[in-house]
């Protein structure tokens, strides 16, 4: 039932390019109280995409256009701010979630912590939807 569910709404969100929002399928999980991987997952299992990602990784534009990703490098970067992120890494990584609550402590947004991973060279995932 929770997978009908959760088709239902990502079916009433679609966008007009067919995919649905990081950010609505986070706000789809909070509303049926489910993990955001059910969420991913059972919009794969449906073949439909996600776009516009907070962290700024994909669905932001066309990759043959180079619109994919829209994090870039070169940001200034507090020392106490990269070694928070450093201290989080799993595997070698920055998980999403991590890189969420990073933001939230450090007062940025969630693409201005995707700029200061990708300055750091910070490979950020898992995703937590499961995309990546």
């Amino acid at each position: 039932m929770r997978d009908q569910d959760i088709a239902k709404k990502l079916g009433a969100s679609l966008e007009e390019d067919g995919r649905v929002s990081c950010a609505t399928m986070q706000k789809i999980a909070r509303e049926l109280g489910v993990d955001p991987i059910e969420v991913g997952d059972t919009a794969t299992a449906l073949d439909m995409q996600a776009s516009q990602c907070q962290v700024g990784l994909f669905g932001h534009g066309p990759r043959e256009d180079g619109k994919g990703r829209i994090v870039e490098s070169g940001m200034e970067v507090s020392d106490e701010l990269a070694a928070a992120m450093r201290g989080s890494l799993v595997n070698g990584r920055l998980p999403c979630a991590a890189a969420w609550e990073i933001a939230s402590e450090f007062k940025r947004s969630r693409l201005d912590v995707g700029n200061v991973a990708e300055t750091l060279d910070v490979r950020i995932s898992p995703c937590q939807l499961g995309f990546f």
